[in-house]
């Protein structure tokens, strides 16, 4: 038997706006912007989820959890994480390892890296030392750097068993 080793890419952006919570990874941030979004609008979430479904070809957050769809309205975003992991479950798939960065000018992100990454792996059903997580800035370029806007950027590697095929 041999393994079978896919890789996804995921990506969210959202504007910041006064009177919203900042989440990322399923944290709440003391900050005084928040995601403008349907759901919490965690784009750290958004981008792995989108990964993982991305490497298993299973579509994207939007078809899945759909932002006309008022069920989502407000929706914790590790719902979509969980829902991610067992829909790739349900198709033999089990996460290898996650890789994310999060840019965003402010508030700094290391003070709250390994709660993010441990409630993150919570929802993954992995270990934390299997999530990496980087924050970067946009050293004032854009409007992530006018703190107008912050994005993240995620792999996802996942494998399942294979047979091997007779020859």
């Amino acid at each position: 038997m041999s393994q079978e080793f896919r890789t996804g890419i995921g990506y969210d952006l959202h504007r910041l706006a006064e009177g919203r919570r900042l989440i990322l990874g399923g944290v709440e941030i003391p900050y005084s912007k928040g995601f403008e979004a349907h759901s919490d609008g965690d784009i750290l979430s958004h981008a792995v989820t989108d990964a993982l479904l991305g490497a298993a070809g299973l579509g994207d957050i939007g078809e899945l959890f759909p932002p006309t769809d008022p069920q989502w309205k407000d929706a914790d975003s590790a719902v979509f994480l969980r829902q991610a992991r067992e829909l790739i479950e349900s198709y033999g798939y089990q996460i290898g390892n996650i890789d994310a960065v999060v840019i965003i000018e402010q508030p700094k992100i290391l003070p709250h890296r390994d709660k993010i990454r441990a409630r993150m792996a919570k929802a993954l059903g992995i270990s934390a030392d299997r999530i990496g997580l980087k924050a970067k800035t946009a050293e004032g370029v854009g409007p992530i750097g006018r703190g107008e806007a912050a994005a993240a950027h995620a792999v996802a590697v996942i494998w399942r068993a294979a047979e091997r095929p007779v020859m």
